[in-house]
C-alpha cells in the first residue's frame, strides 16, 4: 500500500485526556479516535491490527476443534432471568427495551444464548463433546471507563464454551483452552503469566487469568519467584508475616479498658503502644439479609472476593450504622466479638492460634484486652484476608511479590451452573436423562492490542510484534524528487508483496525525518531506507526493536526482511 493514499492522522503531542502509554500511543499514532467515553472508533491502522489478532485466534480455537458461529448481541431477558444474572450484574449490564415494552440487554458475554441452543438441539451422548466459539462485540456499562481500550463500554471478545458428558470431558476441554491460549499469546508476542483466579459472578469450580505485567492494569497478581506459584489477589493465599509482637503469655481473662476518641487501629495501636498485629479488626456486613461479624488480624485487609464466596453472596454490604448500634449497643470503632450470639462469626485463618489479642468491647470508647479465639468467644475459622507483597508462599515458603497486571484471557470451568438452571439434559449411554457440564473461555481482542503496546514501546512510539502489526515492513525512499531511489523502492515494495510481506510504501513528499519519525509511532517492526547509498548497490535495513541498522544489497533487500520475520 501507499502511505500517501492511506488515512494515517497522527499527532505529535500526547492528547491530555489519555493517562496510559496504550491509550496515548494509539490516540497519537492515528489507530482510534473517541466517539463517546468508553466508546472508540478503530481506523485503518487498528482494524488491520485487530484482523491479524482475530486470525491467530480463530486458527489456534480451529486447531483444537472448536466451530465458529455468530451470537445475537441483543438478548431477550427471559434467558438472563433463568441463569440468575439478570439481577447479579446489576448495572454493568445494558438493559433496555422495545416497543412493546419487553426488557432486553446487550451481552457482555453469552452463556445463556449457548447454553440455550445447546438445550435445544443436543439429544445424546453421542453428540458430545462440543466446542462453540464467536468473535463479536460485547457491551458493558462502565461505571468510570479509562485507560483507552483497556476499560470500555463496547469491545471485542472471542468466547468459547465446551458441553462435556463428565468431569474428565470437561478437565480435557479446559486443559486444550489453556494450551491453546498460550499459543496464541504466544503467536502475539507477549509475555505473560497465568495465574489461579477468582469465577466471580461467571461461576463454577475453577478459573485461570492470563495476564501482561504492566502499570496499566487494574488487576494485581501475587507471584512466588521461588515455585512459580501465581495467584490473583481475588484468590491468593498466603502465609502472613509474623506477629511484630509475641503475645503476652498464660490463660488470661478478657479485660475491659478505657480508650475514649480511639476508634482505628492506628489510634488503638498509637494509645496501647502495642503494634496493629496484636489487636483484631473487627468489621459487620450483611449477607443475604443477615448481619456477620468477620474478625481479622488489625493489620490485615478482606478478601470480599473470598468472603462472597464463604457466604454465598458476592453482593454483601457493609452494615448501616443504625443496623451495627441495635445489634452491638455500641457505635464503630468499640466492636468485638466477645459475647456476641445474634450472628455468625468468621475469622481470618492468621488469628488461629493466637492469645491475648485487643479487641472492641462492644461499648463506646472501651477495648478489650487478653481477647482469644476458640476460648473467649467461638468462630468459623476461613481464608478471609487479602495477601500482601512479603506474605510467605504456602506450597514453597518463599517471599510473594504482588505485581500490577492486565487481564487478557479467562478460562472457566463452569460446572452445572447454567446447564442445570436452564435446563439443559441429554441421554447417556444407558438412556438416562443426564445434565452435560460446562466450560467457558474468553480473550479480550483488543487488550492483547493493549498489552503488546504496554509491553513494547519508547519515547518514539510502539514497537510491534509482527506477527499484529499493521504493517512488517515499511520501505521509505529518502529523496523523492531521486528518480532511482524512488524506482528502488518501488521494487523493492514489489519484491516484498511477492514474498507474502505486509509492505507499505512511503511515497510522501516529506523530509526523511518526518518519515521516520511515523513508521517509529505507528510501529512497524522494519525500515528498507533507500538513499545515498544506492550508488554504491546498498539499501539501508533497520530494526525498530532494537534501532540496529544493517546495509544490504538493493536486490537482496526483500528476502532480508523476510529472513528477519
Amino acid at each position: 500500500m501507499l502511505w500517501s493514499k492511506l488515512f494515517i492522522p497522527t499527532l505529535r503531542e500526547n492528547p491530555a485526556e489519555a493517562e496510559v502509554v496504550s491509550h496515548q500511543l494509539l490516540l497519537r499514532s492515528g489507530y482510534i479516535r473517541q466517539l463517546a467515553a468508553g466508546i472508540y472508533s478503530y481506523l485503518f491502522l487498528a482494524q488491520r491490527s485487530l484482523l491479524k489478532i482475530t486470525r491467530i485466534v480463530r486458527e489456534e480455537m480451529d486447531a483444537i476443534g472448536g466451530q465458529e458461529m455468530l451470537l445475537p448481541a441483543l438478548n431477550p431477558a427471559e434467558l438472563w432471568q433463568e441463569s440468575g444474572r439478570w439481577d447479579i450484574m446489576g448495572d454493568n449490564l445494558f438493559r433496555l427495551k422495545d416497543r412493546f415494552g419487553r426488557d432486553l440487554c446487550l451481552a457482555m458475554t453469552h452463556e445463556e444464548v449457548m447454553t440455550s441452543i445447546a438445550r435445544g438441539e443436543l439429544r445424546s451422548y453421542k453428540q458430545l463433546p462440543q466446542i462453540w466459539y464467536q468473535i463479536q462485540t460485547k457491551f458493558r456499562d462502565e461505571q468510570r471507563p479509562k485507560s483507552g481500550l483497556l476499560r470500555v463500554r463496547q469491545f471485542i471478545m472471542k468466547d468459547s464454551y465446551t458441553f462435556d458428558m463428565d468431569q474428565a470431558g470437561l478437565d480435557a476441554a479446559y486443559d486444550r483452552h489453556y494450551q491453546a491460549y498460550c499459543r496464541i499469546f504466544e503467536r502475539c508476542g507477549l509475555r505473560y503469566l497465568v495465574v489461579e483466579a477468582h469465577s466471580g459472578a461467571m461461576g463454577g469450580s475453577q478459573s485461570h487469568e492470563f495476564m501482561v505485567e504492566s502499570d496499566a492494569g487494574e488487576d494485581f497478581v501475587a507471584v512466588c519467584s521461588g515455585c512459580g506459584y501465581a495467584a490473583n489477589l481475588e484468590k491468593a493465599m498466603a502465609e502472613p508475616t509474623a506477629p511484630r509482637a509475641e503475645d503476652p503469655a498464660g490463660d488470661l481473662e478478657p479485660e475491659e479498658f478505657h480508650t475514649p476518641g480511639r476508634k482505628t487501629i492506628a489510634d488503638v495501636s498509637g494509645f496501647t503502644g502495642l503494634p496493629e498485629t496484636s489487636q483484631m479488626k473487627s468489621l459487620v456486613l450483611v449477607a443475604d439479609g443477615k448481619p456477620v461479624l468477620v474478625m481479622l488480624r488489625g493489620d490485615h485487609q478482606l478478601n470480599e472476593a473470598k468472603l462472597g464466596a464463604i457466604v454465598n453472596d458476592p453482593q454483601f454490604r457493609p452494615a448501616h450504622p443504625e443496623e451495627i448500634q441495635r445489634w452491638f449497643g455500641a457505635a464503630g470503632g468499640s466492636l468485638g466479638p466477645v459475647g456476641i450470639t445474634n450472628m455468625r462469626i468468621l475469622a481470618d485463618r492468621a488469628l488461629a492460634g493466637r492469645r491475648n489479642m485487643i479487641a472492641g468491647a462492644n461499648r463506646d470508647d472501651h477495648h478489650l484486652r487478653h481477647v482469644t479465639l476458640g476460648e473467649d468467644f467461638q468462630a468459623e475459622i476461613h481464608d478471609l484476608r487479602q495477601v500482601a507483597a512479603g506474605d510467605l508462599c504456602q506450597k514453597c515458603g518463599g517471599v510473594l511479590a504482588v505485581r500490577k497486571t492486565v487481564e487478557i484471557g479467562h478460562i472457566f470451568k463452569l460446572g452445572y451452573k447454567y446447564s442445570e438452571r436452564m435446563g439443559l439434559r441429554v441421554l447417556n449411554a444407558d438412556g438416562k436423562e443426564v445434565t452435560p457440564i460446562m466450560g467457558s473461555y474468553g480473550i479480550g481482542i483488543e487488550r492483547i492490542l493493549c498489552a503488546a503496546i504496554e509491553l513494547y514501546h519508547d519515547k518514539d512510539g510502539m514497537i510491534m510484534p509482527a506477527s499484529i502489526a499493521p504493517f512488517q515492513v515499511v520501505v521509505t525512499p529518502a529523496n523523492n524528487g531521486d528518480a532511482a531511489q524512488g524506482e528502488a523502492a518501488r521494487r523493492i515494495y514489489r519484491g516484498c508483496l511477492d514474498l507474502g510481506m505486509d509492505a507499505l510504501l512511503d511515497d510522501r513528499d516529506e523530509r526523511p525525518g518526518v518519515k521516520f519519525k511515523d513508521a517509529d509511532l505507528i510501529g512497524v517492526p522494519f525500515r528498507v531506507v533507500v538513499g545515498k547509498k544506492l550508488a554504491n548497490g546498498l539499501v539501508e535495513l533497520v530494526e525498530r526493536k532494537t534501532r540496529q541498522s544493517t546495509d544490504v544489497a538493493v536486490d537482496q533487500a526483500a528476502a532480508a526482511v523476510k529472513a528477519r520475520l
